[in-house]
């Protein structure tokens, strides 16, 4: 626990140095022009596309009845947008999580190499094909989950909790390999792996968790909605912030893990000692 809340603040500070932050706007812009364009062009179209649809689903039955119910019948209109957004968000924080795994990774790596991990060997135990397909491997698994979990994110409190697990685990998978790339081994990775499993699992959920709040924010504001192509544009910028601090936050916890483990490997034994007459 001590490692975990040492390197998120480690990380909380670094990634507000000038170097962290310019990391964030490649992804930004790439992911912004991508998912912009298309939620401009296409909002209206997917919104009048779903509705007939949205008609007939026992879901929207249910809760149309338990608006009119509360008093709050006009909120019919947003369960449109809502579908689209629920589709949307995964896409795009799948999206710029990957760009930040393919740009931002490495040069997160170097950095604290440079700054404070500069005597750890690096043995590549990783490569960029190699977390290239591991990522889209996780990736497709993820979105796989996704689909089979999607309609419990209308019901509580299953929307409040599946989403922080989905995105943990896919950050924990992608980033675990992309943070010990260049200086672990393939065994040691999966030692580390092993050991620390549920600490990289709890930092991946709690990115999760931090990824969720732009949504949280339109969801409570029904307003927002309405501009949600542009809003979009705007948070996409939130989610890399928020990717390059777990990337820190990764880095930090998965290098100094290294660090303790091969201290623990060359650590003399009882057996190694030879007694001299």
């Amino acid at each position: 626990m001590n490692d975990l809340l040492r390197s998120f603040g480690r990380a909380l500070a670094g990634v507000f140095h000038p170097s962290m932050l310019f990391l964030t706007f490649v992804p930004f812009l790439v992911a912004a022009a991508v998912w912009g364009g298309l939620l401009y062009v296409f909002w209206q179209p997917l919104i009048d596309a779903l509705r007939p649809a949205l008609e007939h689903w026992w879901a929207s039955a249910y809760l149309y009845h338990l608006f009119d119910l509360l008093g709050y019948g006009t909120l019919r209109n947003m369960i449109g947008p809502f579908v689209v957004i629920v589709l949307s968000v995964p896409l795009i924080v799948i999206t710029v999580l990957l760009l930040i795994v393919a740009i931002s990774m490495p040069r997160v790596i170097r950095h604290l190499t440079a700054r404070q991990y500069a005597m750890l060997e690096a043995r590549h135990g990783g490569s960029w094909y190699g977390s290239l397909f591991h990522s889209l491997w996780t990736t497709v698994a993820c979105i796989a989950l996704l689909c089979v979990s999607l309609p419990l994110w209308f019901f509580p409190p299953f929307f409040a909790l599946v989403p922080p697990l989905l995105w943990g685990w896919l950050t924990y998978r992608v980033m675990t390999y992309d943070a010990l790339a260049l200086h672990a081994t393939a065994e040691e990775r999966r030692e580390l792996v092993r050991r620390y499993r549920l600490p990289l699992l709890a930092i991946g959920v709690a990115s999760g968790l931090l990824s969720s709040l732009p949504t949280a924010v339109w969801i409570a504001s029904a307003w927002l909605l309405l501009f949600f192509p542009f809003v979009a544009v705007a948070t996409i910028w939130i989610y890399a912030f928020i990717l390059v601090f777990t990337a820190l936050w990764f880095g930090h916890y998965c290098l100094r893990a290294l660090q303790r483990l091969r201290t623990e490997e060359a650590r003399p034994t009882g057996h190694d000692v030879t007694i001299v007459h």
